[in-house]
Parts: C-alpha cells; sequence; structure tokens
C-alpha cells in the first residue's frame, strides 16, 4: 500500500498561493516605497539587516524545524519594535522594516538556494508577513508618539501583547497553507502550530523584545552581545535533533526485524506507520501523541518474532482474537525491553483489545493494520472493499471513528491502490 499523497502534487491551489502571494505584494509595495523617499537611520538598518542574515546562514536544518533561523527571527523582530537607539528616537517605519529584513532574509539565503536545500519560499513568505503584521502594529503609532507616556509595567505588557498577537499570526500562517496543502483539519494543525511555538518561538520572542530595549540603552553594540545565548541554544537543539535522529532510525531497524526474518511482508510496518500518522492527525493528535503512535505502528507487529510458526503473510487480522492478543502483548513485552517510551509499548499490548478500552493510538493501529492486510494483495478495488469490509465489522471489532477517519484519509489521496513492497 502506497503512503496517503496529500494533493500537493497537483497544480497548487489559489489556496496554498494565497500566503506568498500576500507576501510578494507586500514585499513589492514596501520595496518601492523605500527605493522611492530613501532609507532612514541606515547605520542601524544595516546593524539589524546583518544580524538577520547572520541568523539565515546559521538556519537549522531539517523539514521538521518551525522556526529554522531563531537567530534572525529575533533580530527581525528586534528591528520591528525598536523604539530608541542609544536614546535616540527610532524613525523607520513599516516599509523600511519589511525591506530591510526582506533583502536580508534573500542574502542569507544564497547559499541554501545555490544548494537547492531548504523551502526558500515559504520561509520568506512568512517572514516577511509576520515582520510586517507586528510592524504594521507598533510603528505607526510609535512614530506619531502614542507610546510615549508608556513605561515600565506599561511598556513590559505592551511588548507582552503584541509579540502574543505576532505568534498567532505566524501560527495561522503556518496552518493555513498545511490545510490548503494536505485537506488536514485546520483546528488541530493551528493547535499543533501553537504548542510547538511554546518552545523555541517564546525564546525568538523573548530576545526579539530584549534586544529592542537593549538598543533602546546601550546602542548597537548591545546586538552581538544578546546574539550569543541564542546560537548557543541553537547549538543545543542541533544535538538534541541529532539524537531524536538516531532513536527513530534504531526504532525502524527494529521494525524491520520482522521484515528481514519473513514474518511480514516488505514495507508493512512503514506503510501502517505513514497511514496510521496520516490518521491520526485527521483526529487532530497532539505532535508527541503522533509521535508515539508513529513508533507503535512501525513496532506493532515485532511479537511476531515469538512465535514458531510464522503466520501467512503475517496477516494478523484474520486470527483469532485470543491469538492476536497473545502475540500483542509478547510485542508490548519486546518493546519494553529495547529500552523505547513505555506509552509506545502501551499502544502495542492494546492493540488487539476491544477498541472501547483501547487508547486512541492502539485503535488507530489496528484499523489501519486491518485495512493494509485486507487491501494489499486484493488488487483493483481492493482499498474499497477492505474498507467497506472494516466499516461492516462486528460492533467492537474496529473503532467506527477511527474507519471514517481513515476513509477521509483514502478520499484525499484518490484512494491509492495497495501494493506489495
Amino acid at each position: 500500500m502506497t503512503a496517503p499523497r496529500p494533493p500537493a502534487q497537483s497544480p497548487p491551489s489559489a489556496a496554498v498561493l494565497l500566503v506568498p502571494g500576500c507576501a510578494g505584494v507586500l514585499a513589492l509595495g514596501c520595496l518601492a516605497s523605500v527605493l522611492a523617499s530613501g532609507p532612514v537611520q541606515r547605520p542601524v538598518a544595516l546593524a539589524f539587516g546583518s544580524l538577520v542574515v547572520l541568523g539565515e546562514l546559521t538556519r537549522r536544518p531539517g523539514a521538521e524545524a518551525r522556526e529554522a533561523a531563531p537567530l534572525g527571527a529575533a533580530g527581525a523582530l528586534a528591528y520591528a519594535l525598536l523604539q530608541d537607539v542609544a536614546g535616540q528616537p527610532a524613525h523607520h517605519g513599516v516599509t523600511q522594516t519589511v525591506t530591510v529584513v526582506l533583502a536580508a532574509s534573500l542574502l542569507g539565503s544564497v547559499p541554501y538556494v545555490a544548494r537547492g536545500s531548504g523551502p526558500v519560499l515559504d520561509h520568506l513568505a512568512r517572514r516577511v508577513l509576520t515582520v510586517g503584521f507586528a510592524a504594521v502594529c507598533f510603528r505607526p503609532l510609535f512614530n506619531q508618539g502614542v507610546f510615549d507616556d508608556w513605561s515600565g509595567p506599561a511598556a513590559a505588557l505592551l511588548l507582552v501583547a503584541l509579540l502574543a498577537l505576532t505568534t498567532l499570526c505566524d501560527a495561522v500562517l503556518a496552518a493555513a497553507p498545511a490545510h490548503a496543502r494536505t485537506g488536514w483539519p485546520f483546528g488541530p494543525l493551528l493547535r499543533e502550530e501553537l504548542r510547538g511555538m511554546v518552545g523555541i518561538t517564546s525564546a525568538v520572542c523573548a530576545t526579539g523584545a530584549v534586544m529592542a530595549l537593549a538598543v533602546s540603552v546601550a546602542g548597537l553594540w548591545a546586538l552581538p552581545v544578546f546574539c550569543v545565548p541564542l546560537l548557543l541554544a541553537q547549538l543545543s537543539y542541533r544535538r538534541y535533533a541529532a539524537v531524536r535522529a538516531t532513536y527513530r532510525q534504531t526504532i525502524a531497524s527494529l521494525a524491520r526485524a520482522t521484515e528481514i526474518a519473513g514474518y511480514t511482508p516488505a514495507g508493512h510496518a512503514r506503510r501502517v506507520a505513514s497511514l496510521g500518522v496520516a490518521v491520526g492527525r485527521d483526529l487532530g493528535l497532539s505532535g508527541a501523541e503522533l509521535t508515539v503512535l508513529e513508533y507503535a505502528a512501525l513496532m506493532h507487529d515485532i511479537g511476531q518474532l515469538s512465535l514458531v510458526d510464522p503466520v501467512p503473510a503475517g496477516a494478523t487480522a484474520e486470527l483469532p482474537v485470543t491469538e492476536q492478543r497473545r502475540i500483542a502483548l509478547l510485542g508490548g513485552a519486546v518493546v519494553r525491553q529495547t529500552g523505547v517510551d513505555a506509552a509506545v509499548a502501551v499502544v502495542v499490548e492494546r492493540q488487539a483489545d476491544p477498541c472501547r478500552e483501547q487508547p486512541v493510538a492502539a485503535r488507530i493501529v489496528r484499523v489501519v493494520n486491518a485495512y493494509e492486510e485486507k487491501a494489499r494483495d486484493a488488487g483493483p478495488g481492493g482499498a474499497l472493499a477492505a474498507l467497506e469490509e472494516l466499516r461492516l465489522a462486528a460492533a467492537g471489532d474496529y473503532a467506527p471513528e477511527v474507519v471514517e477517519a481513515l476513509a477521509r484519509v483514502l478520499a484525499r489521496s484518490s484512494l491509492s491502490e495497495p501494493a506489495a513492497g
């Protein structure tokens, strides 16, 4: 069975192009305005532009990073919220803020474009729109003297409120294109973006605000001082990401043991994991829950290694319930011995329990595994027939809400026919 493919392979829809289109219009308008009137306070613009360039050049690799260039994002926010430079008011407006950030981001992205790596367009579009939003909320009012009497706690609360709104804007800009590309529900995607922003995005916002306040007092020399903590945090994150990648590779290697030993067809665990995560996303599972689900789906058949006589084609869905539970318990015991998260072992152990007693992840693994086994070699129309068989199964065999979520996922991927291997 092929993994569900989002409709991104078809021509992009208007909704997918909305964010980059709006970013392009905003960028062109701001650039034209700055070219017509000329930049103000050029040393300040050059200093913050250099900071954004440095942030882009030290961008974290990998598609899973929510904020790939935290230093660049912090510098851009600091420039948008800058009030004074060593006691002298900052006079740049929204158009110059967006232009400086855009030019610096493009310059810092040159090496990645040359290597053909990184989602540069999406990254730049979000950066331009997010910084533009923060600048529109702050700079016109500041330049008109509205905040001149704000000081102490009032000024701090103002920055916190602006940063909270900017974070929400960034989350919407991330969730909306993902919803348009994949069809996943917008609400769960937005919640997942907001959950993911609790970590690195909070640090970016805090650093940006502190940079703006520090430059107001100490001048531009404050910028290199406040770069160091974020660069160190970024280095630590890279090491953590490397550990996580190694951990996942270890689990994937363990999952392939049943295939190498001939107990399950090649690629079965990978297909169940891919489709299971898609169903979990449709049901609104969080990032941590999806990780547990993926690991459990990869290792759901590992209990078959304890069998003397292999199950034909590894198809456990057709076995008696008692035998399914025995294999599941054996698999859970193996998972616990590997040192993998205990939550993964629980899902593996309970995948054969009555659906009302199962955690959501175990319900998903059971339904997706049964679908993959039934549809794998069924030929033309096998996907629809397998899905209908799951719907008509006896009450308690498969969770109805999971079966319907599977149907929605398969519909979005045009009901791709299963393929062995």
